[in-house]
């Protein structure tokens, strides 16, 4: 059994469609090579079930790919999976050039809910496509990880900048300032409905990768990242009804969803909120299918006039 070559279900614009190349990897970064061995398979890839070792990798891609020198993350917190985050930057940005000629726009604002302590989306963002954002937390510890991020880089203070989310309860409101214009914003909404459900998910995670159950997570996460209550379906339920506030302040709002169940429930409170058009945006990493919901409250003749300013 050979590992592909190439990963192609991913977007076909995603760096990282073909195996990773550990020589390259590791010339970029030095400290991945402790981590890399040859699997049952043959190939060169790391145990990914060693927090440690998938930190490190992230490292490197981020390091070789795009070009950030310094990235790390408190212990605990959500270690986001490169491949796939860069995919709904990918997709997002051919929904944008939807209403622009087909053509990605360049000079946009996008909102981050949640950018968590890795800031993963406005760095992937503003490499590919060059995107400004504005990343939104409401985790104090986040937000001083994410700041350090951004100091430890030359060039992300003018493309990045935070707001601190003050009213756990509230999604944008308290961050869209009344002179504020988005052109989109992105969210990884918290998965689970309770703790209880956010524990029984991570032993399950474990149970398949065949460790102990006090083992830690190779992906983390805190709280606020994991579970709310309802979980991603009253999250993104909140969002539906707060952007109704915000209609003529974002082009596009838009949230991954990961249980494909959810989905017919969100439509209906889209209609609800009398919304101009809907997309559902179908992704795929390996085995694992994913997707995003995106919403606007303005016709396509406002949409591309905002998009190509």
């Amino acid at each position: 059994m050979k590992t592909p070559a190439e990963k192609n279900v991913l977007h076909p614009r995603n760096r990282h469609r073909g195996r990773y190349d550990f020589a390259a990897l590791i010339a970029c970064h030095p400290a991945l090579a402790q981590f890399v061995a040859v699997n049952n398979w043959g190939s060169e890839s790391i145990d990914f079930a060693n927090p440690e070792a998938v930190k490190t990798l992230n490292q490197a891609l981020l390091h070789h790919f795009y070009g950030l020198a310094h990235w790390d993350i408190p212990e605990g917190f959500l270690c986001p999976p490169v491949p796939g985050r860069a995919d709904y930057v990918h997709h997002l940005a051919d929904l944008l050039a939807e209403d622009n000629s087909r053509v990605v726009p360049r000079e946009i604002n996008v909102l981050d809910i949640g950018c968590g302590a890795n800031l993963i989306y406005p760095i992937i963002g503003h490499s590919e496509y060059q995107w400004r954002f504005t990343g939104t937390e409401v985790n104090p510890q986040a937000m001083t990880a994410a700041n350090g991020i951004i100091a430890a880089n030359p060039g992300l203070n003018r493309a990045i900048r935070l707001r601190r989310q003050k009213d756990s309860s509230a999604i944008f409101s308290g961050i869209i300032h009344k002179n504020d214009v988005y052109h989109a914003t992105m969210c990884n909404p918290p998965f689970h409905a309770s703790a209880a459900d956010a524990h029984e998910g991570s032993q399950r995670k474990l149970r398949n990768l065949g460790l102990d159950r006090n083992a830690p997570l190779n992906f983390g996460g805190q709280q606020d990242e994991l579970w709310c209550e309802g979980g991603e379906k009253a999250f993104i339920g909140r969002m539906i009804t707060e952007s109704a506030n915000f209609a003529r302040q974002c082009v596009w709002f838009t949230s991954l969803v990961s249980r494909r169940e959810n989905l017919p429930e969100l439509w209906r409170a889209l209609e609800e909120a009398d919304v101009a058009a809907v997309r559902t945006i179908d992704m795929a990493q390996g085995q694992k299918q994913s997707r995003f919901i995106a919403w606007t409250f303005m016709e396509q003749p406002q949409r591309t006039r905002l998009l190509g300013k």
